[in-house]
């Protein structure tokens, strides 16, 4: 697991309820990181709290979402490859594309 720090809890959409939303300025922990392609994000699972069935189709968070410190990020990369079949170019785009912001917790 790997602790982050939610940086955006804005646009909730309606069909998740407020108990499984997260929020801003509270700290989590990833427990596996995925690609969407129902979603088209890059998302990620959290330890504290999940989206069910009964919101789908939103299935993870939004990993953009999150900050990591430094320390953290290189975990997170590990993970990102740990969980993925995507060869390493890939999961740079990945990286590119979730807009991972760096933030001292």
């Amino acid at each position: 697991m790997i602790e982050c720090l939610c940086i955006d809890s804005s646009k909730k959409p309606p069909e998740i309820p407020l108990g499984r939303w997260i929020q801003k300025g509270f700290k989590y922990h990833i427990t596996s990181v995925t690609f969407q392609p129902r979603q088209g994000i890059q998302g990620c699972y959290l330890r504290e709290v999940s989206l069910g069935y009964d919101c789908l189709p939103y299935e993870t968070y939004r990993l953009s979402r999150f900050a990591v410190t430094q320390d953290n990020l290189l975990k997170l990369i590990q993970m990102m490859k740990d969980c993925s079949d995507l060869n390493y170019f890939d999961i740079n785009e990945l990286i590119k594309q979730s807009e991972l912001e760096i933030v001292p917790l």
